[in-house]
């Protein structure tokens, strides 16, 4: 119970500086708590509900929220959740644990490189 309070705690603390922490509890849970990866994703998307709504109040308290930027994203956000849904309900848990481990190199892989291109300008 208290590795997943921890778990839990940092990965709120990564969500609300907006970084997302589905990327700390997704893996945590799998690894150190030995949940499947559809069990972690349906954690994940529980989880972020709250936490999301704590990290939109206080960001639309700050005045930092675009919704003219959102409204697009969250249109398509909605219709690209349905169809990630969908396919992931029919994958096994292996092959979705193994291109979500994919997802989060290739991120990994362009903050790198993102962060090197910034610093040569």
């Amino acid at each position: 119970m208290i590795i997943a309070a921890l778990i839990g705690a940092f990965s709120g603390i990564v969500s609300g500086m907006g970084i997302g922490g589905g990327t700390i509890l997704i893996p945590a849970l799998s690894i150190f708590l030995n949940i499947n990866q559809h069990n972690a994703q349906g954690v994940n998307l529980l989880y972020f509900i709250p936490t999301a709504v704590v990290a939109l109040f206080v960001h639309f308290k700050n005045k930092s929220l675009d919704f003219k930027t959102a409204l697009p994203i969250i249109l398509s956000g909605v219709a690209g959740a349905a169809g990630g849904a969908i396919v992931a309900g029919v994958m096994s848990a292996d092959i979705l644990r193994k291109f979500f481990a994919i997802f989060l190199f290739a991120m990994g892989l362009y903050e790198i490189f993102k962060k090197k291109k910034q610093e040569k300008s």
